[in-house]
C-alpha cells in the first residue's frame, strides 16, 4: 500500500550496466517530496541514465527504485502517471503554435478536446506564455521554447517533474527565464528533479542537492548542508592592479599550502582557509610585503563549485554561459 507520506524517491542499490559499462554502479538516495531536487555530477557521472530510470525508459540491471512509493520495474504504469520529462532540447513543433503545440500533447495524453484547451490555457498562465501563445514556435526565442517544452510536460498534470540539463545552449536571457518558471512550478506544488552541470543553476533553484560520481552518490543535502561539509572557508581578493594577480597568488599559496583559483577578468583569487582567520591575516601581511594592493579582501564560504572540486576532484562547468572569467586552478592539467 502507498502512503502519502511515502518518498518522492528512493533508491537502493541501483545499478545499469550496458555491455561492459557500468552506468549507475549501487547508487543510493531517499529524497523528500515538497522540494526541488538537483543531481549533479561531472559528465559520465551517471546523471541522464539515473533520470532515464526514474522515467521507466531504462530499466535498472540491479536494485530498487521507487518513485511516490511505486516500483518503477514492477508497477511502471503508475510511474508514468505520475512524472512528467523534458529534456536537454526542445521538443515542439516549429509550425504550430505555442497553444496548438500543448494542446496536441494534451490530446496525447488522452484529454478530450475541451480538457485540452482548458490544460493548455492553464500551462500558458503558469509559465507566462500569454503573449506568445498564439504566435509560431518557429519564432520563439530559446528561453520561450524550453518554457513551451516544460509546459508540454506539464499538460498531463504530473507530481513529478524531471528536467534533464533544462537549460543547455540557452544564452543568460533564457536560462533566467526557465528558472523563473521552475520557480512558479515548484511554488504552484510540482515537485521537481532537475540535473545540471551549472552549479550557479543548483545553487539558485534546488532545496535539496544530491552528487553523483561514476555511477554512486558521494554526497546528498541541502546546498547550504554542502557548503558547510567542507569545512574550510575562502580567503578571497581582488587586486587593484590586474599586472599583480600573480604576485598575489604566490602569498595566498605560501600561506594555505593550496594552489589558488584565479579569475584573471575579474582581478581575483581565492584559496581555502583550514586556519580562517588567522590565516586571513598572514595574507593581509604578505600581501602588505609585496606591495600588492587589493580592493577587496577577506572570508567567504565556499562556493558550490568548490565543494563539487572537493568531493568529485573535478572542476564543474559552473560559471554561467555569460561568465567572462575563467576560473583555473594552477598546476592543474586539462
Amino acid at each position: 500500500m502507498i502512503t502519502q507520506d511515502a518518498p518522492l524517491l528512493e533508491a537502493r542499490g541501483i545499478t545499469v550496466r550496458f555491455g561492459k559499462v557500468t552506468a549507475l554502479d549501487g547508487l543510493d538516495l531517499t529524497a523528500p517530496p515538497g522540494e526541488v531536487l538537483a543531481i549533479l555530477g561531472p559528465n559520465g557521472a551517471g546523471k541522464t541514465t539515473f533520470v532515464r530510470t526514474i522515467a521507466t525508459l531504462q530499466r535498472p540491471t540491479r536494485g530498487e527504485l521507487r518513485v511516490r512509493g511505486h516500483d518503477v520495474v514492477r508497477d511502471p504504469v503508475a510511474v508514468r502517471r505520475d512524472i512528467g520529462l523534458a529534456g536537454q532540447f526542445a521538443a515542439v513543433e516549429p509550425s504550430m503554435t505555442g497553444r496548438e503545440n500543448l494542446e496536441m500533447t494534451a490530446r496525447l495524453f488522452g484529454h478530450g478536446r475541451d480538457a485540452a484547451r482548458r490544460a493548455a490555457a492553464a500551462v500558458i498562465g503558469q509559465l507566462g506564455l500569454g503573449e506568445v501563445a498564439n504566435r509560431r514556435s518557429a519564432g520563439y526565442s530559446g528561453g520561450q521554447r524550453r518554457r513551451l517544452d516544460l509546459g508540454a510536460s506539464l499538460v498531463g498534470a504530473p507530481r513529478l517533474l524531471l528536467l534533464d540539463e533544462p537549460t543547455t545552449g540557452l544564452d543568460p536571457a533564457g536560462r533566467r527565464e526557465v528558472w523563473d518558471a521552475v520557480r512558479r512550478l515548484a511554488a504552484a506544488g510540482t515537485d521537481i528533479l532537475l540535473t545540471t552541470h551549472y552549479l550557479d543553476e543548483a545553487d539558485e533553484l534546488a532545496d535539496r542537492v544530491v552528487v553523483i560520481d561514476h555511477g554512486r552518490t558521494v554526497a546528498a543535502g541541502t546546498v547550504g548542508d554542502l557548503k558547510a561539509s567542507v569545512g574550510r572557508d575562502v580567503i578571497e581578493a581582488v587586486v587593484a592592479d590586474a599586472s599583480r594577480l600573480d604576485e598575489a597568488a604566490a602569498v595566498l599559496r605560501r600561506v594555505t599550502g593550496v594552489p589558488p583559483r584565479l579569475d584573471r577578468s575579474g582581478r581575483r583569487v581565492s584559496a581555502p582557509a583550514g586556519r580562517g582567520a588567522a590565516e586571513l591575516a598572514a595574507v593581509i601581511r604578505g600581501l602588505a610585503d609585496a606591495g600588492t594592493g587589493v580592493d577587496e579582501i577577506g572570508l567567504r564560504r565556499p562556493t558550490l563549485d568548490e565543494v563539487f572540486l572537493a568531493l568529485t576532484g573535478n572542476e564543474a562547468a559552473a560559471a554561467a554561459p555569460d561568465a567572462t572569467a575563467a576560473h583555473v586552478t594552477e598546476g592543474s592539467s586539462r
